[in-house]
């Protein structure tokens, strides 16, 4: 069986190259092997590969740089998405493709489930939730992972910034009334390769279901909680001497960025769990555990 991997060298790509490699032949591209803001590149590549599965965590995630990009943003998470759904119905391939809290508009006072009305507030919101809908037209059989404040023990994230900047600094200040759960990226990728491996069953046995489906930890915190967390736990596994000393809580209109963010980002994962089986673990004890593999 052959698996065609977009965006390898992202957080989640990264971590998806190894958890999928038993389930069988990866073909994992990068960003300078194949541009998804290419749609005739993207058909030739899947085309050459001519995959049963493909999996698709490549996306435009610059949130603020989106406001003023809008034509690309929507390019890569609205076009792309639409180029692999049509080339995966061409082939009956199955289409894996990772979507976004940031289709909803954080106004709900519980955790949003698969069935909420979507509602984005940005520009990146409004292309991840225009790539589900193209997906959904298509035709191929799919399923949209929807994930939020995703972090990693590489690249570029929260994690990353806070670890270094509390080595830099006594004091910081972080947002305090946005609530989610951070999601770490290996969990997506193990989650996913348990996923596939029970939806090819399902395919075999003509009961395959296509679907939207909420993936992340569970439990909830504040950016500002997540922080605190990721400072307590680097002390306690004895990471470099850190200076940080305190962490205040600030509203977000203290720290005005171009894209307005949901203040409540918290997805139901009820329905994944109940199709395969899963449970999902805290937020808190996947960071330990990211944590640790850094160390």
């Amino acid at each position: 069986m052959k698996i065609l991997l977009t965006g390898c060298n992202g957080q989640v790509g990264w971590e998806l190259a190894r958890a999928l490699l038993p389930l069988g032949d990866v073909i994992a591209v990068s960003r300078s092997q194949v541009e998804l803001s290419d749609p005739d590149g993207l058909r030739r590549i899947v085309q050459k590969v001519s995959p049963d599965v493909i999996v698709n965590p490549a996306a435009y995630t610059a949130v603020d740089k989106a406001e003023t990009d809008r034509d690309m943003a929507f390019l890569i998470n609205a076009e792309a998405p639409r180029v692999l759904a049509e080339e995966a119905a061409k082939r009956a391939a199955l289409l894996i493709h990772y979507s976004t809290d940031y289709v909803f508009d954080g106004t709900k006072n519980a955790p949003y489930t698969e069935d909420d009305a979507t509602h984005p507030v940005n520009v990146y919101g409004q292309s991840k939730l225009a790539g589900e809908q193209a997906i959904q037209a298509a035709g191929a059989d799919h399923l949209i992972l929807r994930t939020s404040w995703v972090y990693a023990a590489r690249g570029q994230n929260f994690l990353k910034t806070i670890l270094r900047l509390a080595a830099e600094r006594e004091e910081l200040a972080i947002v305090a009334d946005q609530i989610g759960s951070p999601t770490w990226a290996r969990l997506i990728a193990e989650t996913t390769a348990h996923i596939l491996r029970q939806s090819l069953q399902e395919r075999r046995q003509d009961h395959f279901n296509s679907g939207v489906y909420n993936l992340t930890s569970v439990g909830e915190t504040s950016w500002h909680g997540f922080a605190q967390a990721i400072v307590e736990i680097a002390r306690q596994q004895g990471m470099p001497a850190l200076k940080n000393r305190i962490i205040n809580p600030i509203p977000t209109t203290a720290y005005p960025v171009p894209a307005k963010r949901p203040l409540n980002s918290r997805l139901s994962t009820d329905r994944l769990e109940q199709r395969f089986g899963l449970k999902m673990p805290s937020w808190d004890a996947a960071l330990r555990l990211c944590m640790a593999d850094m160390t």
